[in-house]
């Protein structure tokens, strides 16, 4: 294999943060590939500092180099100085751990984790010199792999995979690197993924046909492909894989920690997640383990913080067993035991006590719903009485402000609704005063709804930009005066977001089109631009609306109805109106209230 390091060297002192590239880091690992099978390359499809952060890269690093017949090495997006000399020079898309081209490992694997990156793994791709479709790659071009919670609903980008794995891809990576080792012809190996790996779907094996309307009018398999697409899932998740000694980031990282995976799955059905819906069985680790494999990390990799992650981990059932246990063992060694945003209830507000060796920033919750009623309807029953004792105790043991979380755009919102999102973080700042005898900071950020597949709100249409940009200039009116402090979210980016989630695989030519036109980076609010996309779809043939404004037939067939990941349509279909009769019955009560 290459080693382009002699390439790429004198280009670093010219770059931004020259170290990202370098590699080399602590409890990296180094294998000659003349001494393996099968060599696998991760491609995370932003820089380094977000890459490495990500829990995900560094279990199939760990995993695969665990194998004494396969080496897995890390590949992330250059960022936009560095590419630039890359193409000026010739020098192709390379790995930090070795500086050897993506195209000479026999397997690609993408982390699909947002709509917004997809012109990035193009990106990639042609820095590599690998064929943008898979129908143009030949013998010898590496597998092509996606994976992650947008393998769920992955159409748009379906032409760039081989194969997208949907679900846990522990035990469908394993079993692909099975197969590479023991064929090198391209055609068998995507056949026998498509029969023998868990949740792989082989795009090649499944044709879509639409109608003059542009709704789909069937989807197909061929060859004997599976249909629908099962997701693969850890049955075992106590006894799967997790590496004990992940990297040691060289370069700055934005979450710079111990990740510790408590739970799998949520026991919330919040109607407009994704994540909730798509990772709905629930699994835990047991405490006795969790403790031990927070020591070894500490021993490995000398973080003094220790996140305890997962999609709710308030819900974990021995949360306060587990934070006790782990505060007595690391606060002598003043490392913090964190959560992340976490599920307001009535057992949340003990939580704050036990977070207390965390360095006091902002205690973050996601409300969601500025009102109580909205909140039952959207499947999200916060109390405000709850939220409020939260946000007292958080005071009390020390931190200094709140960060809120909200949507806007929420099916059946009005404007008490709206009203409510100020009201409700004025009632938190006011809880600060109550405690510390002034008023607090609250932090709220503003997203607009993004209406995902695999969840009962694929069927409603997202609201337009009018709508959007007058409930933001209202919450601004609500919030002057105050110290309660908005981050409103571009809607033109949500609306993107929508057309890249809900689209078929024709949308995937405005992909392309988009790259061509600059597109990169498109998550980093200075790199997106609006009307280069809207060209895109104009020059590809799309209507966006089409895709973010509309809300599907009855029966229509949705561009991933091919894929099962273990709540059907019809459930989703009749959780989406059990939601229009709590808000029809909400509206009644209101009218009979005045």
């Amino acid at each position: 294999m290459t080693d382009l390091w002699h390439k790429l060297e004198p280009h670093l002192p010219f770059v931004q943060g020259p170290s990202q590239y370098v590699g080399g880091e602590f409890n990296a690992v180094r294998k000659d590939p003349a001494s393996v099978s099968v060599r696998v390359a991760i491609a995370f499809p932003d820089v380094y500092k977000i890459g490495m952060a990500h829990l995900g890269m560094q279990i199939f690093y760990g995993m695969i180099n665990d194998r004494p017949d396969a080496l897995c090495e890390r590949i992330f997006a250059p960022w936009t100085d560095l590419e630039e000399r890359m193409r000026r020079d010739g020098i192709p898309l390379f790995s930090v751990d070795s500086h050897r081209p993506a195209r000479e490992f026999d397997l690609l694997g993408f982390s699909l984790q947002s709509e917004l990156g997809y012109t990035n793994v193009v990106n990639m791709l042609d820095l590599a010199g690998i064929p943008l479709h898979a129908a143009d790659r030949r013998q010898g071009d590496p597998i092509v792999v996606g994976g992650g919670p947008n393998g769920s609903y992955p159409e748009p980008v379906a032409d760039f995979f081989d194969i997208v794995i949907l679900g846990d891809g522990e035990e469908a990576v394993a079993k692909l690197v099975d197969i590479v080792k023991e064929t090198r012809d391209r055609g068998e190996i995507l056949r026998r993924a498509m029969r023998e790996v868990p949740g792989a779907y082989v795009p090649r094996f499944y044709s879509c046909d639409y109608r003059d309307d542009g709704t789909v009018r069937s989807i197909s398999a061929l060859e004997g492909a599976p249909m629908p697409v099962k997701k693969a899932l850890v049955a075992d998740f106590a006894g799967a894989y997790f590496p004990l000694k992940p990297i040691v980031p060289s370069a700055e990282v934005v979450h710079d920690r111990i990740n510790l995976e408590i739970m799998r799955g949520c026991p919330n059905r919040c109607r407009f997640c994704h994540a909730v819906n798509f990772k709905n069985k629930l699994r835990f680790r047991p405490v006795e383990l969790l403790v031990q494999q927070a020591e070894m990390l500490y021993r490995s990799t000398g973080h003094d913080e220790i996140a305890l992650t997962s999609l709710s981990s308030g819900d974990y059932p021995h949360i306060a067993e587990l934070m006790t246990r782990l505060n007595v063992r690391f606060g002598p060694r003043k490392v913090s035991v964190s959560l992340p945003s976490l599920r307001v209830d009535e057992k949340l507000p003990e939580l704050p006590r036990l977070m207390k060796t965390v360095r006091k920033s902002g205690f973050t919750v996601a409300p969601e719903a500025g009102t109580e009623e909205l909140r039952r309807i959207i499947r999200k029953p916060i109390r405000d009485e709850d939220l409020l004792a939260t946000a007292k105790a958080a005071f009390e043991e020390g931190w200094n402000h709140i960060k809120l979380y909200f949507m806007i755009g929420l099916p059946h919102e009005t404007e008490r609704d709206i009203d409510g999102i100020v009201e409700t973080a004025r009632r938190v700042s006011a809880v600060g005063k109550q405690v510390a005898g002034r008023a607090a900071d609250v932090n709220v950020t503003i997203s607009p709804m993004v209406p995902k597949p695999h969840t009962p709100f694929q069927f409603a249409a997202q609201r337009p930009f009018e709508y959007v940009e007058e409930v933001e200039r209202r919450l601004s009116r609500l919030a002057r005066g105050s110290r309660v402090h908005l981050k409103m979210h571009d809607p033109r980016t949500a609306y993107v977001e929508a057309v890249l989630a809900r689209g078929d695989r024709r949308v995937g030519r405005a992909v392309v089109e988009a790259w061509k036109l600059g597109a990169r980076f498109d998550e980093w609010s200075e790199h997106f631009r609006f009307e280069r996309w809207m060209t895109a779809f104009r020059n590809a043939g799309i209507d966006p609306d089409f895709y973010a404004r509309r809300e599907p037939g009855r029966d229509e067939i949705l561009p991933w109805d091919h894929f099962d990941v273990r709540l059907s349509k019809e459930t989703l279909r009749a959780d989406w109106e059990s939601c229009r009769k709590a808000a029809d019955e909400r509206a009644q009560e209101l009218v009979v209230g005045g």
